[in-house]
């Protein structure tokens, strides 16, 4: 019989979460950061889930909530119109970012010390060098609608973008602010990872969850779902990609052959958000239902091998014991 995987369900927030993010490791270990439309996003112990802190002063829903390089430094975006920059060890509040319009998106240059905001205003990204915070922000103008991710090629140069209304995902050079490259998809993209190392993006849209090389941003494969995907994470180390999305489930994929593994269940809402912790041995979903639940990969297989040991260490010590 098939065991059900607990996972570790994290609580605290009141309302949906839409947006999850890992840190990489650092000597501290890594953390997990969380968006919601309560307007208080949230610090975890990323291998645990145990909540560290609340970064409180935002007066909108939060849609994107992200750690820096060396977690020293988080990032929010709001429907309050404004993004906000924090310690995060402290969690005083070290920049507010006043905009427009709501604020969708927000995300760390990978080795420089920029960050990128977009959403509803004026169909342009803003770039602040938090160095220089007494500058006006760089823009990269004529975004051809309003901004739903956006996130840094590993160069520091590109910005990969998605829109609310259309499909495609543009990439940005920030030294010209031009349009490079548009990369096709089907339907409008929700989602959009790129490893850590930069090889590889990820992206969903509509039913498919699709694989870019990061360096050439070119396609390498997809595969479609029969589920609407809102969110997709990918881990090369263990050759498995995650989807979530209006089925309410978490699904693990083999990234060779897109076969599914695993099906997990337990939210109560479609679910918004799903991530991949460092390492892969496991990975978190966000849901409708203001829950996050870490899970552990590839539960089934290591639990049937580890049944299929203690049977075989069974059967043993039956015959020493001549039964």
């Amino acid at each position: 019989m098939k065991r059900v995987q607990n996972p570790q369900i994290c609580h605290g927030h009141s309302r949906p979460i839409v947006e999850l993010a890992y840190s990489p490791v650092t000597p501290d270990g890594y953390f997990l950061t969380s968006a919601s439309k309560d307007g208080l996003p949230m610090l975890r112990n990323g291998a645990n889930g145990d909540w560290i802190g609340t970064f409180q002063g935002h007066k909108g829903a939060v849609w994107s909530c992200r750690l820096n390089n060396t977690a020293m430094l988080a990032a929010t975006a709001s429907a309050d119109f404004s993004a906000k920059v924090w310690d995060a060890i402290t969690g005083d509040e070290l920049h507010h970012l006043e905009h427009g319009h709501i604020v969708r998106t927000v995300h760390f240059a990978h080795q420089s010390s920029k960050l990128v905001t977009g959403g509803y205003f004026q169909q342009r990204l803003r770039i602040y060098d938090l160095q220089k915070m007494d500058s006006e922000p760089g823009t990269v103008r004529d975004v051809p609608d309003k901004v739903r991710c956006a996130a840094w090629h590993h160069n520091d140069n590109l910005i990969l973008t998605s829109y609310t209304d259309q499909p495609g995902i543009g990439v940005w050079d920030t030294r010209t602010s031009t349009l490079v490259k548009t990369l096709q998809t089907g339907k409008e993209v929700t989602s959009i990872e790129i490893s850590q190392d930069g090889r590889y993006v990820t992206t969903a849209d509509g039913t498919e969850v699709r694989f870019w090389d990061g360096d050439k941003l070119e396609p390498i494969k997809s595969f479609s779902q029969q589920y609407s995907v809102e969110s997709a994470s990918f881990c090369p180390e263990k050759g498995r990609f995650v989807a979530g999305g209006g089925d309410m489930w978490a699904h693990l994929h083999d990234y060779e052959t897109g076969a599914e593994l695993e099906c997990n269940r337990g939210h109560h809402g479609p679910v918004h958000t799903i991530r991949f912790a460092p390492g892969g041995e496991s990975y978190a979903s966000g849901s409708e239902d203001g829950t996050i639940r870490i899970w552990e990969t590839d539960f089934a297989q290591k639990t049937e091998n580890g049944d299929a040991a203690a049977a075989a260490a069974a059967a043993v010590t039956s015959a020493a014991n001549g039964s």
